[in-house]
């Protein structure tokens, strides 16, 4: 069964008393949830900067073990070309064999260099990871001392915001979905926050434009829901000191003539 015009009224007030009551919550935490998931971002970062540093080093091992072995290979083929050089039987095979000799030479040198750099690139990690654990971890106090003062706080308003969120659910429930939608839209463009207001003092109470005596008396009726025509706030109720009372005519005495 739909709701009526005056329940969805009164669940509109309620919602938006319990959304006010929660954001009032949430401004207690101040910026406290949004520096914990920063700073868990942060440390984040952190953690994925020391593996690609590990996985760095990891890859260096490897490169100067290949080179170690190729280096092995290359003085095995130097002992096997010295041998056979003693075997001969012209200057052009000694030639040869002693061109193939500097070519092994030459590539050892290579991986000797090669091995040099990855050691010297291997020092430099390990410190770019030394250096970055020690950010983490004081990070990570900042982290373990902003969870702690956020949990109190949680803590502290826990139960009482389970409750009206608990309220704020049977109120929901009164409310068509297109009602509700167009709430939470009013409420997500308002600066404070305020989707559903009084009208006080003749005046609208989010922006403050007057709303004509008629609009007053519509409002009152509760027989349609009615928005402020400049900023689109429901109106659901008015103000005791909004009403205005028809002036009634100054009684006249007339004067005794002596």
């Amino acid at each position: 069964m739909e709701s009526t015009v005056p329940q969805k009224l009164d669940a509109l007030i309620k919602i938006q008393t319990i959304d006010s009551k929660i954001d009032s919550i949430s401004k207690v935490r101040g910026a406290l949830p949004d520096e914990v998931k920063d700073l868990e971002d942060e440390l984040a970062g952190y953690q994925t900067r020391i593996d690609k540093y590990n996985e760095d080093l990891k890859d260096l091992e490897v490169e100067i073990s290949d080179k170690k072995n190729a280096i092995k290979e290359s003085l095995k083929m130097i002992e096997k070309y010295e041998g056979q050089q003693s075997n001969v039987r012209n200057n052009r095979e000694f030639d040869a064999l002693s061109k193939e000799i500097e070519l092994q030479t030459l590539e050892i040198q290579i991986s000797e260099k090669r091995i040099k750099e990855a050691e010297e690139k291997i020092v430099s990690k390990k410190e770019e990871i030394e250096e970055t654990l020690g950010i983490k971890d004081e990070r990570g106090k900042d982290l373990d001392s902003k969870q702690k003062e956020l949990s109190v706080l949680t803590g502290e308003s826990e139960e009482e915001e389970a409750k009206l969120m608990k309220d704020r659910a049977k109120a929901v429930k009164q409310l068509e979905e297109r009602l509700y939608l167009s709430y939470n839209k009013i409420r997500d463009n308002a600066r404070n926050g305020l989707a559903v207001v009084s009208v006080k003092r003749g005046a609208c109470g989010g922006c403050f434009a007057v709303v004509p005596p008629q609009r007053q008396v519509e409002i009152k009726d509760r027989k349609k829901l009615i928005v402020c025509e400049n900023c689109g706030r429901i109106l659901a109720d008015v103000d005791a000191s909004s009403v205005v009372e028809e002036k009634k005519p100054k009684r006249t005495t007339r004067k005794k003539t002596a």
